[in-house]
């Protein structure tokens, strides 16, 4: 028995297809879904989700959104989503460098500067695990 799993992004359907497991990084943890899963609702961080098809792993850098499980049906929505085979490594490095860089030169007493340096940090970490480039 598969999963039927959707991501749905504004912009695009990144993943419609069938798959055996699903990893997708929940704001509590890493969360495993297999066919018969409990029903579901989470909320989902930026990171990577990994989907198992035809026995290989597939990444994908999620930007945030919501998951929800049911009738072996994942339905992901999200902000943005990108497979990692899309992604070009040398780009996503050099945003993550960027991105670090930026956080360390922002001035701490700003706090909302810090939280956005944070996210782009985050966003960039996200695409470049999906790339392949961090584990």
């Amino acid at each position: 028995m598969a999963l039927t799993v959707r991501v749905i992004a504004p912009d695009k359907t990144v993943w419609d297809s069938e798959a055996e497991e699903v990893i997708l990084p929940s704001t509590t943890g890493q969360l495993g879904i297999l066919a018969g899963h409990a029903p579901l609702l989470t909320a989902l961080d930026i990171g990577v989700m990994r989907v198992r098809a035809d026995k290989e792993w597939v990444p994908i850098a999620l930007m945030g959104g919501f998951a929800e499980v049911d009738s072996n049906e994942v339905i992901i929505l999200v902000n943005g989503a990108e497979r990692g085979d899309a992604i070009d490594l040398a780009k996503a490095q050099a945003a993550y460098q960027e991105a670090e860089t930026h956080l360390s030169e922002v001035d701490t007493e700003d706090k909302s500067a810090t939280i956005q340096a944070r996210q782009s940090l985050k966003r960039a970490r996200a695409k470049l695990q999906a790339a392949g480039g961090l584990k």
